[in-house]
């Protein structure tokens, strides 16, 4: 595989993890019908803020890893595209749909940013998920690390930007799709999650392989 399909591989990943929806997406869009555009995109800052935040985390410890301890870099790899491929299942078999978008109760567009991003540093599973899936894309036969970590916070960030930044934009609209459109939402969630079951594929035969 070379870098560009490696990263190209990435991008499918972070497309269908953020496009399905969740809190993030909830929390940006309450703010945008609330308070406005603004109040969305200071939401969505706080979020793309906590993403880094995860982003720094997966990348020092891969790096660690694969300093310190290489010997356990391909199990991870292994366990990590198998921890992708439990999640991909579970949207599959997943009924996602979004009942209602409730009013923000934000007061400022600065405690719009500082709650987007707590809440996505406070989730616990964020840790995990990016502890599994930095030590499938992020590889020392690529070169130096630190230019590829950076290279995925960018996609990382500017994804999240365009899709909750999207929203935040398009608040009435994206509501319409949201709410009460149950079908269109499973269907994002199961698309989704056969993206992440055929790139943790994908990863798990070249990790054997290796």
């Amino acid at each position: 595989m070379t870098y560009t399909e490696n990263l190209w591989l990435f991008f499918t990943l972070l497309f269908g993890i953020i496009v399905v929806p969740g809190m993030d997406m909830i929390f940006v869009l309450a703010n945008s019908l609330t308070r406005g555009r603004t109040a969305g995109l200071a939401a969505t800052a706080g979020i793309i803020a906590g993403g880094l935040v995860h982003s720094l985390y997966g990348a020092v410890g891969v790096g660690l890893l694969a300093s310190l301890m290489p010997v356990l870099f391909r199990p991870l790899l292994i366990a990590g595209a198998l921890y992708m491929a439990w999640i991909g299942v579970s949207l599959i078999r997943s009924s996602i749909t979004v009942d209602h978008v409730g009013p923000a109760d934000t007061r400022s567009n600065w405690e719009a940013f500082r709650r987007g991003a707590v809440t996505c540093l406070i989730n616990p599973k964020a840790y995990l998920f990016m502890l599994a899936v930095y030590p499938q894309f992020l590889r020392p036969d690529f070169g130096p690390l630190p230019p590829q970590a950076a290279i995925m916070a960018i996609m990382t960030a500017a994804t999240q930007l365009a899709i909750y930044g999207g929203l935040a934009v398009a608040a009435g609209r994206a509501r319409q799709f949201l709410v009460g459109n149950g079908r269109a939402t499973i269907w994002v969630g199961r698309i989704a999650g056969l993206l992440l079951l055929g790139v943790s594929m994908l990863t798990l035969w070249e990790g054997l392989m290796a």
